[in-house]
């Protein structure tokens, strides 16, 4: 299989697995999140669901969901009242403990409300993101004001952390958020505790949120090469 089909196949699987008439959905961001919006546009034309509306995490799964019919609103909405019953969304790492690295796609902040503000959370990926520890070889980002950058760094080198500003590769500077802001992506130099480093990030003032998600209980679906999905959960 291809990797664009394992990565419909889990997607897909998901939705077909949690999605019912009458949800309040959070839609994921990513390349394999788009899949189970996709999946979400099929059903309900097909009539095997109904009544659902979602809060997208990003611009791009905005635009998703409106090229799928379904129907838009923001986690403000009083017909969602800041809770979610499934969110549905990628992750860059996994590790044993179903913890989380996200944010690669730059929408960490508000994926990171939308999720922990869900009854319950799918994470759908392939089996290459399953890791034994975060942070090593795919950098933990933080999404900063940008007026903060220059303090922020300097912070995070003391601790002995890698930072790397994120730049754009189709415009010129760095990656500007749905939000307004940048991305500082971090890399740790040996194992490091991810719940700690949750706490300790956002406690940087200038850092308004970080890619690490340890406060959840996250459904974990993976996507094998050959095409055979796992389902994983604590």
């Amino acid at each position: 299989m291809t990797t664009e089909e394992i990565k419909a196949a889990v997607g897909r699987r998901a939705a077909d697995d949690h999605v019912r008439s009458g949800m309040k959905l959070g839609m994921g961001t990513g390349s394999t999140a788009v899949w189970s919006i996709r999946r979400v546009g099929e059903l309900l034309r097909s009539g095997k669901i109904s009544d659902i509306v979602a809060v997208p995490t990003s611009f791009q799964s905005e635009l998703e969901c409106n090229a799928q019919g379904i129907p838009v609103r923001s986690l403000n909405d009083p017909e969602i009242g800041g809770a979610i019953d499934l969110t549905i969304d990628g992750a860059d790492e996994v590790d044993r403990g179903l913890r989380l690295t996200k944010g690669g796609g730059a929408a960490l902040l508000l994926e990171k409300i939308v999720a922990y503000n869900s009854s319950e959370l799918v994470i759908v990926i392939d089996n290459a993101k399953r890791v034994e520890n975060l942070g090593l070889s795919f950098p933990i980002p933080l999404e900063v004001h940008p007026s903060a950058r220059i303090a922020v760094t300097r912070g995070l080198e003391e601790r002995g952390l890698g930072v790397q500003l994120r730049m754009a590769v189709r415009k010129m500077g760095p990656v500007v958020t749905d939000n307004g802001n940048i991305l500082l992506d971090v890399t740790l130099g040996s194992p490091a505790d991810p719940s700690e480093l949750e706490v300790e990030f956002n406690l940087i003032p200038g850092i308004l949120e970080n890619g690490l998600f340890t406060r959840c209980s996250p459904i974990v679906y993976v996507a094998k090469p050959d095409g055979v999905v796992e389902q994983v959960h604590r």
